[in-house]
């Protein structure tokens, strides 16, 4: 996949294009982008995907700079549905104030753009002009093609990113997993600790989330681990939170307690899929006590695990 920061240099090919923040990639977004890149290559056009950085929401301060895919994350997955191009724009004042079919021009001239898909609901250019209806008037006069894909429901809502949010806002990340199409992961480099985990009794893999990405409620989870250098998920428990047992965090830290292994992981990135929550954070009397509730989670854990699905690589994308 070719990827552009800001508009290509040289005009592309012939090309059908698709528009989205794309959020999560989740599986609406799938839906929608796998359709263009089939009715792209049965044309043998060109599958283009025009995302922005940051999001609109985020540069309208709609939203915290935090998101469920950065785009170090959305690359590979926009990668792994086969799209031909990634074409990221900065979104800033400039863009932001960009008349709509200056815009649409624009995707003419340096996309070669013959078609354009967008989902329901769908609006770009300043204010949001360039609604759905204007597109497909614009259509027939630029001469692209245009259609509305519709949107794709779980148990009678749409799926859409905002509700993947509030989902992980409130630690259902099964329920998150099944509109992604794929767990919810955090990876970071394994950092070291105060060892205050060996010394409990349970060593962990320590890891500062990254400050841009969605972070789900604060609590202990069973999941599965992928380091740098291996090929195979570990089973995993985790702690995800502020330590109160030891003293409160300025920041949440994931804590990731690996199953069945030992070995050293510091300053190796490691990802941690979220599988279930078990419990909330909570303070213990004594380390004991908290000894005692680890070894019941890591019970509880293997029991989820083992009815789990095994993910195959980072970002499974399922059929």
């Amino acid at each position: 996949m070719k990827v552009f920061h800001g508009w290509p240099d040289s005009p592309l090919p012939a090309s059908h294009v698709t528009i989205g923040g794309f959020d999560g990639v989740h599986r609406g977004h799938q839906a929608l982008i796998r359709h263009t890149v089939d009715a792209a290559h049965q044309a043998g056009l060109l599958a283009v995907v025009v995302t922005f950085q940051p999001a609109p929401a985020v540069f309208f301060r709609r939203r915290p700079p935090r998101y469920l895919t950065p785009l170090r994350e959305k690359l590979p997955l926009l990668e792994a549905l086969d799209v031909d191009v990634a074409l990221v724009l900065p979104f800033d004042e400039q863009l932001a104030r960009a008349p709509a079919r200056a815009f649409v021009e624009a995707l003419r001239r340096h996309l070669g753009m013959q078609a354009l898909t967008v989902g329901a609901g769908f609006a770009l250019g300043h204010q949001r002009r360039g609604t759905t209806e204007r597109l497909q008037a614009w259509a027939a006069e630029m001469g692209y093609r245009f259609e509305v894909f519709p949107p794709v429901t779980e148990d009678g809502q749409r799926i859409s990113a905002s509700r993947i949010r509030a989902l992980l806002d409130e630690g259902r990340v099964e329920e998150a997993a099944r509109l992604l199409g794929r767990w919810y992961t955090l990876t970071g480099r394994v950092r070291a600790g105060e060892g205050r985990g060996s010394g409990v009794g349970f060593p962990t893999a320590n890891i500062l989330p990254p400050e841009d990405k969605w972070l789900p409620a604060l609590g202990v989870y069973a999941g599965w681990a992928l380091w740098e250098g291996r090929d195979a998920w570990y089973p995993a428990v985790a702690n995800f939170g502020r330590r109160p047992t030891f003293g409160e965090l300025p920041t949440p830290l994931l804590e990731v307690h690996l199953l069945h292994f030992q070995g050293d992981l510091y300053e190796r990135n490691l990802t941690f899929a979220f599988v279930r929550r078990l419990r909330g954070e909570k303070r213990f009397p004594s380390i004991e006590a908290l000894r005692a509730q680890i070894d019941r989670d890591i019970q509880q854990a293997q029991e989820v695990l083992e009815h789990a699905g095994h993910p195959t690589r980072v970002h499974p994308l399922h059929p």
